[in-house]
């Protein structure tokens, strides 16, 4: 395997073109359960150019009907992003204070039901602290200040590369 490196840049270049549009490359699952976690795929594909194409547990995207749970489903993302050994992007649990942009947000209700993604584009830090801005689809968003969002928990998936078989 060969490790490629993430690029952030490309990463939040692309969330913050397609966060009040639809790339008419990809299906819009809005009316049907929503299209953050898809959304948050196509930044993180964007900034890494690989998937992962196996049967039910990679990730990956050929057309509306054909793609994994994890490119659309907000646990099976999640699980594919810290778990994965093989081919295509990994990350890992961070806090927010090392987040960096073109990482991954998830916002979770009072139950942890984890319910929502956004992609992470700014952070500003001030002397009275620091706002984190993020760009998301569903509830469409462009440089949203995070907590101006009504969650109870959130988790920060660190995109950490990728690999390849080539």
């Amino acid at each position: 395997m060969i490790f490629v490196e993430y690029d952030r840049e490309r990463a939040v270049e692309y969330a913050k073109k397609w966060a009040l549009g639809r790339n008419p490359e990809y299906y819009d699952y809005s009316g049907i359960g929503g299209n953050c976690t898809a959304f948050a795929s196509q930044c993180v594909y964007a900034g890494c150019g690989i998937m992962n194409y196996t049967p039910d547990y990679g990730w990956y995207y050929i057309d509306g009907n054909d793609k994994s749970p994890s490119w659309t489903g907000v646990e099976f993302f999640y699980a594919f992003m810290t778990n994965n050994t093989g081919e295509g992007p990994f990350g890992e649990i961070v806090r927010l204070n090392t987040a960096l942009p073109g990482d991954i947000i998830q916002l979770a209700n009072a139950y942890g039901k984890y319910y929502h993604t956004v992609v992470l584009t700014d952070i500003v830090r001030r002397r009275r602290g620091t706002s984190y801005y993020v760009c998301s689809h569903s509830r469409d968003a462009y440089r949203k200040n995070l907590f101006s969002y009504n969650f109870y928990d959130f988790r920060c998936i660190h995109i950490s590369g990728a690999r390849s078989e080539e």
